[in-house]
Parts: structure tokens; C-alpha cells; sequence
């Protein structure tokens, strides 16, 4: 069943359990584009220190470097850089690179068309001449790059920190805000309530955000425009994509009769959801069923699909795979169709816990299809949210909070676990939060008190998760398309 792939990309929900759809959550640990805090620390403290200004016979181990340098003293300093001209050899390919000031040169003269309107628009180009040239040598085998001219002098005012951080150069909107951006447009948010929102937030100042309030105008009109141009093409792929996973899946019955799978389709009669598992996995499943993960943490941007997949561990600690599922949406009724198909994959056989993370919707669904079922919520899932949620209105007292929060939960005993929350609760002033709220709501699930006595097998720890974690990002490369699922 293995076919070309085509790009997909998958990321971590990051809509709140909560219901808000305002509310969004980043998990601790995620690697992530930098930060604006930490963006404007690493700036603040590159400010703070001594920074040699570049010289002739400086070496770098690359060109990149050397522009990053140059820029980085350029910020510092005022201005921002870009690259100019760059030179190529048979031997040495690229050997010659300029970077100059943002105002070097002279915009060339635009010849007006007769009879229309013209913006004529100011350029900032005031033939500045510094700059940084460098060549490149091989020594010892080794490709370095030297500064062979360099020229600090400037024919204009040089900026101060709070606007040199405006210049273009250095205005980015990364990608954590991006999602933030468009689900508030979406929402129907006008640009100038989008950047309110995103400063309140961060907990910073208005104006200080790395991008203007044009740059998120700017952004939402191009992705909107991509977005009208690939919206038919996607939907082709997904229907095309699931078609060709389905027909996967029925070749590969042919030829494992032990291979199960089963799916829905719509009113169009294209299919929605689809699950699917293996004659292993059915083993396994009889052997170690006492307890399952089911993680349904990934969705995809292309398909606009959840993937969950259920997972074990056998007695030498070892994850073991019992199947997956692909799903349109994250509704009651999708998630009761899941864990209805798994558990007729596996014989009718319903596990005696299942592990996921904090999801009401999902929660209902096992309420629903798995009575006998104890639903657990691993503990380092909420952990891992508790930053989203609590840093920003408790500020200092946030890590006092998480040792009391992580104190309660190794709690024993219900009636003192319920006690000590509700003093934690007054104490923080928390007693209006919704998270509070959601959280204990769902104590019977994840709380130690309320979950004692049942069989675990270690798998609501960090280092469980992690490994599944790992072996979805092990599925979800740049390359993962649906039709190429089954095959992994």
C-alpha cells in the first residue's frame, strides 16, 4: 500500500478544552518559534553587552552567520541590513557577498503612466554607504568567510530601540501568532481588536508587539486569498486522498484477512471517518487490554482532519500499538464512533481504563459507549497546560500555585482532596476562573484520591506520553499524506 506522498502538515490542538473558542492553550516543553519575550530578552541582553563592530580581516564560518552578525550590530546600532550582490565561481560557487545599510543605493525613477493616479510614495533610500563585504577562501580545506571592506559611516539620523525595532527587517509575525491571528479574523474580530487581544494576552504594553498593526492586515488579506485559491484544491485532495486510503485499506484486507477497518460517509456518500488496525495489534490488544491511550492530540491543516490512535504497554514497559482513527471533527458523535469501531475491532472486548487527555467532548463520548470503562486524564496532560492557563493572571504567584496544584494531586483521600482545593482556590482568588472550574469538574478522572486502586501500568507519566508523542512524530513528517497512513 505504498503510494508518492504528498505534503501535509499536522500540529498540536491548541483549542482549549474549556469551550471558549477564544481561549487557545500552548504546551510547556513544545518547541515552538521564539517567543516575543524571549525574543526581546535575548535582544535586550545582546544590547547589554559589549558587541565588537565588525573589521577588515574578520573571519566567520559562513556568510549566514556573518549577516546575522551584521544585523544583529545593525539593531543595536539603529538600522537594519540587507543583502546587496553576491558573486559566483566555477571553483568556489558563491566567493563575494555584500550586505549594505537599508538605505543604501537610490531608488530607481518609475516612469508614471499617463492618465492614471499614482501613489507617489517616498522611498527611504538616501545613498547611505555603509556596509560589509566579504570574500570567501579555503584554508586547510576549510571554507571561511573574511570581511575584506566594511564602513560604519551613515548620511542619515540613526534610530533609537523603540523605533529601530519598527523597521521592516525586524518586524515578524511567527507562527504561534499567525494561528492566534486568524482564528480571532475568523471569528469575526476586526485587525485593530486582534491586536488588543494578542498585547492582553502577552501581558505587554500596546505598541510593543514585534509587528505593526498593518503587518496583521497585510497578513490576514494574503492568507485570506490563499486560502480562496486552495480551498477547492484541498477539498479535491481530501476527498481524492481518503477514496485512495479506503481502497489501501480494502487491498490490504484482501491480502491480511486479520486487517480490520471500518468507516462512514456523508450525505454525498464521500467518506468522513475511518479507522482501521491489524492482526498484531488485535493480539496485543487480548494479551495487555487492561489499560489503553488514546491520544488524539494532532489535527491536520490540509485535510483539516483529528487523528487518535490507541496505544498499550507490555510487560517489558514497551508502547504497543492497538490502532487509529482519522476524524472530520471533534463532535460527541465522532468520538462515539471510534471508540464504538475499536472496541468491535477488538472483539467487544472494552478496556478497564482508558487514559486521554482533557477533552469534555470526549468524556462524554466514553460515558456514553464504555460505561464499565474507568476514564482517566493523564496528569502531565494538565500540567502541560497549566502555563496557558494560570501564568499570566496569577504573574509571580504562578509557581507557588503549581507546587500547591501538584501537592493536591497526590492527595489520597477524596473529602480531603475536595477540602484543600477549595482553600487553594480562595487563596489564589480563582473562584471565578473557568479552568478552575473545568478542572475540578473533571477530578474524579485525574485526580490521585479518585483514581486509586485502578490498574495504570505507569501510563499517565511524562515519559509515557513522550514516547507516544514521539512515535507520532515519527508518522507526521513534512511528507505524511492520508493514503500513505496505512502503509506505516
Amino acid at each position: 500500500m505504498n503510494s508518492a506522498a504528498s505534503k501535509s502538515i499536522w500540529y498540536r490542538r491548541q483549542q482549549c478544552p474549556c469551550g471558549d473558542w477564544k481561549c487557545y492553550i500552548t504546551h510547556e516543553g513544545d518547541v515552538e518559534e521564539p517567543s516575543m519575550t524571549s525574543q526581546l530578552a535575548k535582544y535586550n541582553t545582546m544590547s547589554t553587552e559589549a558587541m565588537v563592530a565588525p573589521y577588515v580581516g574578520m573571519v566567520f564560518k559562513s556568510d549566514e552567520d556573518a549577516f546575522e552578525y551584521y544585523g544583529n550590530f545593525a539593531r543595536k546600532n539603529g538600522f537594519s541590513i540587507r543583502k546587496e550582490r553576491s558573486r559566483l565561481s566555477p571553483q568556489l560557487g558563491v566567493y563575494k557577498r555584500d550586505f549594505v545599510c537599508y538605505r543604501s543605493g537610490f531608488a530607481p525613477a518609475r516612469k508614471k503612466p499617463t492618465g492614471e493616479h499614482h501613489r507617489d510614495r517616498k522611498s527611504v533610500r538616501c545613498g547611505c554607504d555603509a556596509k560589509m563585504y566579504l570574500s570567501k577562501e579555503v584554508v586547510d580545506g576549510v571554507s571561511q568567510w573574511f570581511v575584506v571592506q566594511f564602513s560604519n559611516v551613515h548620511n542619515h539620523e540613526l534610530l533609537e530601540d523603540d523605533q529601530v525595532r519598527l523597521l521592516p527587517a525586524y518586524r515578524k509575525i511567527h507562527e504561534v501568532d499567525q494561528e492566534r491571528i486568524l482564528l480571532l479574523s475568523k471569528a469575526g474580530f476586526p485587525t485593530h481588536r486582534i491586536v488588543k487581544v494578542l498585547e492582553m494576552e502577552k501581558g505587554i504594553q500596546g505598541g510593543q508587539l514585534p509587528f505593526l498593526e498593518r503587518d496583521v492586515r497585510n497578513f490576514i488579506q494574503n492568507r485570506k486569498r490563499v486560502v480562496q485559491e486552495n480551498d477547492a484544491l484541498l477539498s479535491e485532495k481530501r476527498e481524492n486522498d481518503t477514496t485512495e486510503l479506503l481502497e489501501a485499506c480494502k487491498a490490504t484486507k484482501e491480502a491480511d484477512e486479520n486487517f480490520v477497518y471500518d468507516f462512514t460517509v456523508d450525505e454525498s456518500d464521500k467518506v468522513e471517518n475511518i479507522a482501521w488496525s491489524y492482526g498484531e495489534s488485535v493480539h496485543a490488544y487480548n494479551v495487555f487490554s487492561d489499560v489503553v491511550y488514546f491520544d488524539t492530540t494532532y489535527r491536520s491543516i490540509t485535510y483539516g482532519m483529528l487523528f487518535g490512535a490507541w496505544f498499550g504497554i507490555d510487560n517489558h514497559g514497551k508502547t504497543v500499538f492497538f490502532g487509529c482513527v482519522l476524524l472530520q471533527d471533534e463532535t460527541h458523535r465522532s468520538f462515539a464512533w471510534a471508540l464504538q469501531t475499536f472496541v468491535q475491532f477488538m472483539k467487544g472486548r472494552p478496556p478497564q481504563a482508558i487514559i486521554t487527555d482533557l477533552d469534555p467532548g470526549l468524556r462524554d463520548a466514553i460515558r456514553s459507549e464504555l460505561p464499565t470503562t474507568k476514564h482517566v486524564i493523564s496528569v502531565w496532560n494538565i500540567l502541560a497546560k497549566l502555563s496557558s492557563w494560570f501564568s499570566l493572571p496569577l504573574g509571580l504567584q504562578y509557581a507557588e500555585f503549581k507546587s500547591e496544584f501538584e501537592a493536591l494531586y497526590c492527595l489520597e483521600v477524596p473529602d480531603e482532596f475536595d477540602l484543600r482545593w477549595n482553600q487553594m482556590v480562595s487563596r489564589f482568588g480563582l473562584s471565578s476562573d473557568k479552568h478552575i472550574a473545568l478542572l475540578f469538574s473533571l477530578r474524579a478522572s485525574w485526580a490521585l484520591a479518585f483514581i486509586r486502586g485502578y490498574f495504570l501500568a505507569r501510563m499517565t507519566t511524562e515519559l509515557y506520553a513522550k514516547s507516544v508523542d514521539s512515535f507520532l512524530k515519527g508518522i507526521f513528517n513534512a511528507q505524511t499524506c492520508l493514503r500513505s497512513f496505512s502503509s506505516r
